[in-house]
């Protein structure tokens, strides 16, 4: 159940992030919403030091089974640094 919610904020402010979300077809509501639970959930999980836009990617990427973040990391690492080019 959705219920009114009555914010005093900056009118410069709102104005610029009415624009944000028009831009990101969304609307302010919505962002505000979105970005509460973000920090709820990280307060009841103890997350530290993440921003709002990462804690919101965070779990949006399924690594195939049997991925190996850290090999996968020396190889493009490696690549990048130890390959002649």
């Amino acid at each position: 159940m959705n219920t009114k919610l009555t914010l005093t904020i900056e009118e410069t402010l709102i104005e610029k992030a009415k624009e944000y979300a028009k831009g990101k077809g969304r609307s302010l509501s919505d962002i505000v919403e979105n970005y509460l639970k973000v920090i709820i959930k990280e307060d009841n999980a103890k997350v530290i030091d993440s921003t709002p836009i990462a804690s919101s990617l965070r779990g949006s990427f399924k690594a195939p089974e049997g991925f190996d973040y850290k090999e996968e990391l020396s190889k493009g690492l490696s690549k990048k640094y130890l390959q002649d080019g």
